[in-house]
């Protein structure tokens, strides 16, 4: 659970990271706020019910197919954004720890798609 902490919270500084970078004036105060906030709100709110990993009830309900897909795409989009702004081996590491967490965490994967409802 920490390693997964851990690894929320990097998504939103090298997402804050990349927003940062794309504008410049107010702008970039938006987006470097801004798209990280979006981000977790969509982790906090497409959930699959008494999802283990979670300690609230979901807030819209989704198989556990769509929610592996929306981790995915958010741990896949804050590595794309490290390597946009030149933090290529920082990209290539977070994939990595992403990838071993999913390898280790194997019964929640399995728990997750067997997840329909």
């Amino acid at each position: 659970m920490a390693v997964r902490f851990i690894l929320e919270l990097t998504v939103l500084v090298s997402t804050g990271s990349w927003g940062w970078n794309q504008s410049e004036g107010w702008l970039r105060f938006v987006l470097a706020i801004g798209i990280p906030m979006v981000l977790a709100i969509i982790w906090g709110t497409f959930a699959v019910p008494n999802d283990p990993s979670r300690s609230a009830k979901a807030l819209v309900v989704v198989t556990g197919d769509v929610r592996l897909l929306i981790e995915l795409g958010i741990f896949a989009f804050a590595s794309w954004s490290l390597c946009s702004i030149g933090f290529i081996k920082l990209s290539l590491l977070l994939s990595l720890i992403v990838f071993a967490h999913y390898a280790v965490s194997y019964d929640r994967l399995k728990w997750l798609i067997s997840q329909k409802t």
